[in-house]
């Protein structure tokens, strides 16, 4: 039986959508939970604003220095020592006087559209997770987390660009002695701002550029991009 050139039309269009929702759920597959949901806190709306100092419920190790507090900037970026309200990102390596953790440091806008949030974990699915997570990209290490830290960005958009959206995430993961980065990346929107995703470390002794992370015009890429072999994430080791 022929069908009418309205139900073949339909019928493209459920295929279409169905599509739609397979990626967006394959893409929120690699997020953590976040958000009001998973019981986020959530960051004021301002622009170039921060967190209040997080103080760390286990202290992160990172490169020899071990921190018992960090700052969730809404420009996309963590810091621990004070909070940053920098819109435009250095390049890295900055052989500058701090440790700073970009999972894509531009000049974001909350005030205008999505949320930015943050939680730690020292129990639940949620560790679970991660021990599994780092087991299996960092093999041989026995691993289990006993501490999470997860900030989101969610549906932020660029600064002075209110249709935009873009969205990721950064999870901190450690057992007391070995340190993780998860950067978890969802539809990023191009840009002509500057931006910059991946690590530095005070005198730059240690630092990480995801490449192509550094030109709005390509950032959408990091979707697909990985170094462990999972669409949307960049795992490493920073103890």
């Amino acid at each position: 039986m022929r069908l009418s050139s309205v139900v073949q039309h339909l019928l493209v269009f459920i295929s279409v959508l169905s599509l739609a929702r397979v990626q967006t759920t394959a893409t929120a597959a690699i997020f953590y939970p976040f958000g009001s949901a998973a019981g986020d806190a959530i960051n004021p709306l301002a622009d170039d604003g921060s967190s209040s100092v997080i103080q760390l419920s286990s202290p992160l190790l990172f490169f020899g220095r071990a921190y018992q507090q960090i700052y969730v900037n809404n420009n996309g970026h963590l810091t621990f020592k004070q909070a940053s309200p920098a819109y435009t990102p250095y390049t890295f390596p900055a052989r500058g006087s701090q440790d700073i953790i970009a999972g894509l440091w531009t000049d974001l806008d909350n005030r205008q559209r999505g949320v930015v949030s943050y939680q730690q974990y020292t129990s639940g699915n949620v560790l679970t997770r991660a021990t599994q997570d780092i087991n299996t990209y960092f093999p041989n290490l026995n691993f289990n987390a006993f501490w999470v830290f997860v900030a989101t960005w969610d549906k932020v958009a660029y600064y002075s660009l209110t249709t935009t959206e873009t969205s990721f995430q950064v999870v901190l993961i450690s057992d007391g002695i070995f340190s993780f980065i998860l950067m978890n990346y969802g539809d990023i929107a191009v840009t002509s701002h500057s931006v910059e995703a991946g690590y530095d470390t005070i005198n730059s002794t240690h630092y990480f550029v995801i490449p192509g992370s550094n030109s709005g015009s390509s950032i959408s890429n990091l979707k697909s991009s990985s170094n462990v072999s999972v669409s949307g994430r960049w795992a490493f080791r920073v103890d």
